[in-house]
């Protein structure tokens, strides 16, 4: 198979052309004001860093909204690392680009773990079902399913 060299519209066409067959993840992303998350999101990295080496943490707005579509697609956190990492309509949900580093199964379940220590799991994704409850709408959860192959006997 020949391989073609990246265009330069071939994203923006691709992403346009999503979002004229309704990508639901678009109207998402723009019914929810999710800076409005980040004062509450902002006390799960609160804890001061010992030094500036190492990695900087991903943006507590970006992992609310892995936590979302994780929720919404019924996905562990190893099959949210996966689909974002396949699925183009999730990373231009997220904001991510394909060179962009993307956080691991781990880091989304820390963050996870973070906000449940700090009782903000139900406060926030009660805030989110809110946002969208006053503009008309409700979220119905999907599932992906994921498959397995496993070598039988012969």
């Amino acid at each position: 198979m020949k391989h073609r060299q990246l265009g330069l519209f071939d994203v923006e066409e691709r992403a346009a052309q999503l979002t004229k067959m309704s990508d639901p993840l678009v109207g998402l992303k723009a019914r929810i004001d999710w800076e409005a998350f980040r004062p509450e999101l902002n006390r799960a990295h609160e804890k001061d860093r010992k030094s500036q080496a190492g990695a900087k943490p991903f943006d507590v707005v970006l992992m609310f909204k892995i936590l979302v579509l994780q929720h919404l697609h019924n996905l562990s956190d190893d099959g949210i690392e996966y689909q974002i990492r396949d699925r183009f309509s999730f990373m231009r949900f997220l904001g991510l680009q394909l060179e962009d580093r993307i956080p691991d199964s781990k880091t989304v379940w820390t963050f996870r773990e973070k906000l449940k220590n700090l009782n903000l799991v139900e406060v926030l994704f009660a805030r989110f079902h809110e946002q969208l409850a006053v503009q008309g709408y409700v979220v119905r959860a999907g599932q992906m399913i994921d498959i397995t192959f496993v070598e039988v006997p012969r």
